[in-house]
């Protein structure tokens, strides 16, 4: 069955729309808007701890991974203007 989206691995990093949250200088969980219009999330993998207790109809296609962003971050994404 093919998917209705599929992502584009050309796709450049266009602009932050988050507000990177560094811990280390070298693990930043981050949002990016790709010069496609699609968005990159840098977050923790938790796949396997998620994908037994997902809800009902909510469902990981083969090749998807469930990420997990702090709230502050995604609250922090700014649509309009971008992050430095």
């Amino acid at each position: 069955m093919a998917r209705a989206w599929q992502a584009d691995p050309t796709a450049s990093f266009a602009r932050r729309i988050g507000s990177s949250e560094c811990k280390d200088g070298r693990t930043c969980l981050d949002i990016w808007e790709l010069d496609n219009g699609d968005v990159a999330v840098i977050g923790e993998d938790l796949t396997v701890d998620y994908a037994k207790t997902l809800p009902v109809g909510v469902n990981m296609g083969e090749g998807e991974r469930l990420v997990v962003i702090p709230g502050s971050l995604f609250r922090s994404a700014r649509v309009g203007e971008p992050h430095a």
